[in-house]
């Protein structure tokens, strides 16, 4: 899910990019920028969560993402997605002490500050 909202947000900022608007599809494409950055955001601070429940509290294993997509309605696989699953407590791997969720956590925490940022700041001027 993480992995999805950064392709969103990074689309999102290409395209706006490319398209280099005007000061309202500025706004819109920021907007858009900083819904999918919040919501991997809370993809991520769930994701943390998990991590730092006792062993005992963590949820039990559930299906892969393909079995649930062929046999569960779509939103019965959203909610076990948000949900999550023992699987996702697992820390295999850290860089400077923090596991890949907790560095997720805070790109899409610069993510959506950027795209406020582009919200908020001056609009840029177009000199002749």
């Amino acid at each position: 899910m993480q992995r999805a909202f950064y392709y969103a947000v990074g689309g999102v900022f290409l395209i706006a990019a490319l398209h280099d608007p005007a000061r309202v599809g500025q706004v819109i494409y920021s907007v858009f920028g900083l819904l999918f950055a919040l919501g991997g955001l809370g993809v991520a601070v769930r994701h943390v969560w998990l991590q730092h429940l006792p062993p005992d509290k963590v949820p039990a294993c559930g299906p892969d993402l393909a079995f649930m997509l062929e046999n569960f309605p779509l939103g019965r696989t959203l909610q076990k997605l948000f949900e999550g699953s023992g699987q996702c407590a697992e820390v295999k791997w850290r860089f400077l002490g923090l596991s890949i969720p907790e560095w997720s956590l805070l790109c899409f925490g610069a993510l959506a500050v950027y795209a406020l940022w582009l919200m908020l700041r001056a609009p840029k001027r177009k000199d002749a």
